[in-house]
């Protein structure tokens, strides 16, 4: 319910982004991508023909057929909701291929690496300009940030994410999520944006059951040597009885 309830699953004590960009990567090199961002936001930076005045029209069927049109394959599509007096929408795109990411026209403006080998995945995201759409009249502060999440499924062994106050080294949070963040301002204007990371070519759930399986054969044969313990043992009683 809170992927599609966006506005009103949103942690008050969390940051709170005008544009956020996740992709759930897949070992396979398929994603999906949950995009959620303010309706100026999305004319901004990628040139969505929205009307972005607050009170203009704007309904879950319109969002889906602007994201339709730019060539994207939809899942789902939020109801519009209203934070700081702008509106803002979720959707959620399927992308079979993280390379080809870029048919969507909303996610073009990255390009994308996804290379594989026997023992790990590489990823990489470029972010270049914006669309640079006109919004005239925008109660922006200066202070919104725009954000790219990366979840992963197998262990992370490298990544750049720097903290966004200070360019410290990130850190990995929990459930193999990178976060990499960007200035509004710095957004719109372009400055240059690279996520990297090194994972295993497992997946972690893969890993998960391999070990599962292993655990559950050695406890059938931990069982098995106990039974024939204790059938030998009843044997050799049996024997001693009956001298």
């Amino acid at each position: 319910m809170c992927l599609v309830v966006a506005g009103a699953c949103t942690n008050p004590l969390g940051r709170q982004y005008e544009y956020d960009e996740q992709t759930y990567l897949n070992v396979d090199g398929s994603a999906t991508v949950m995009l959620s961002a303010s309706v100026p936001a999305l004319v901004a930076l990628r040139g969505l023909p929205f009307d972005s005045a607050p009170g203009a029209r704007l309904d879950t069927e319109m969002v889906r057929r602007v994201f339709e049109d730019a060539g994207c394959d939809v899942e789902r599509a939020s109801q519009p909701w209203r934070r700081s007096g702008r509106r803002f929408v979720q959707v959620r795109l399927n992308v079979p291929d993280v390379r080809q990411a870029a048919a969507c026209g909303p996610l073009a403006w990255s390009s994308y690496v996804f290379e594989t080998t026997d023992e790990d995945i590489l990823y990489r995201q470029t972010l270049g300009a914006p669309a640079a759409g006109a919004v005239p009249g925008v109660n922006w502060n200066g202070r919104e940030i725009v954000a790219f999440k990366l979840h992963l499924p197998s262990k992370v062994r490298d990544h750049n994410v720097r903290r966004l106050e200070d360019g410290e080294p990130g850190a990995l949070e929990r459930g193999n999520i990178l976060t990499w963040e960007q200035w509004l301002r710095d957004r719109r204007a372009g400055v240059p944006l690279v996520m990297e990371v090194r994972t295993d070519a497992q997946s972690i759930l893969h890993q998960t059951m391999y070990l599962f399986a292993g655990a559950f054969a050695a406890a059938v044969v931990v069982l098995v040597l106990l039974i024939w313990l204790t059938i030998r043992r009843g044997r050799t009683r049996l024997r001693d009885l009956s001298r």
